[in-house]
């Protein structure tokens, strides 16, 4: 059984599928590919798809992760082209290494986001992030299936900061301001999501867009404590098939050369 790790994007209208919508259409793009799928075993087998860590629905994502398990030996980069054909524009694969370690879930720790909030002047975005940053907890709340949630969202953020807008004309109106955050988040228990440190910004410094914020995930990943950094998931698996790669010929180079009729 070979197994394949796939990153993949939630981009324009796209971002607003649900995880379940996603998992309906990579399965279909699995059936058009013709992919040699691994199937659980039971009454009701399901082909071996592991989702690990979702953006939220509504949320654009540059950095989502899934496992698949195969049958059949094949080039991930093919796969993985035959894949993106087969998915609709803004759901796009765009990597594709075979896995040679195990814990792909365990390096996705943290998360980078960028926030694009319209509407927001950068001075009026810098001073609430500002105060953010100097509060020693920042309280919110969160409605669950059990009902309203308080929880302390500061502990999880790593870094909170405005940053030059990127967005293009077309993206929004010329004359409208705009502010750019980039936040980068542990993942921890309960969760803090974007959401959650907009509603800190509103807590902390009273700063409420006037229009929902367009959130996007940049990156996810094992957290550098050392440089700060989210790191990728993937390179792992791509060190060690360069060592295998590496060794091949090297393993080849050195076997007895077997000894002829005498």
């Amino acid at each position: 059984m070979q197994r394949i790790r796939l990153r993949y994007t939630k981009r324009g209208r796209l971002r607003f599928t649900s995880h379940r919508d996603f998992q309906r259409a990579f399965e279909r793009a699995l059936r058009r590919a013709d992919v040699p799928m691994a199937y659980s075993a039971g009454f009701t087998p399901h082909p071996k798809v592991s989702y690990a860590n979702a953006a939220p629905t509504g949320t654009g994502s540059e950095a989502e992760y899934l496992e698949i398990a195969l049958t059949e030996a094949r080039d991930p980069e093919k796969l993985r082209v035959l894949l993106d054909e087969s998915l609709p524009d803004g759901l796009d694969i765009v990597d594709a290494v075979e896995a040679h370690t195990s814990g792909l879930a365990d390096r996705l720790t943290a998360s980078v986001w960028e926030l694009r909030l319209d509407g927001v002047d950068p001075a009026d975005a810098r001073r609430a992030v500002d105060a953010f940053n100097a509060a020693g907890s920042v309280e919110v709340q969160r409605l669950t299936k059990n009902g309203m949630r308080t929880f302390d969202a500061r502990p999880a953020v790593v870094s909170l900061e405005t940053t030059e807008t990127q967005s293009s004309p077309a993206d929004r109106p010329s004359d409208q301001p705009c502010a750019i955050l980039r936040l980068v988040v542990r993942h921890v228990t309960p969760a803090v999501r974007p959401d959650d440190v907009l509603s800190g910004l509103r807590a902390v410094a009273d700063l409420a867009p006037p229009v929902p914020a367009a959130v996007t995930r940049l990156a996810q990943g094992l957290f550098d404590e050392e440089t700060g950094t989210v790191t990728d998931p993937l390179a792992p698996d791509r060190e060690a098939a360069a060592a295998l790669t590496t060794a091949a010929p090297a393993a080849a180079a050195t076997a007895p050369t077997p000894e002829g009729p005498a």
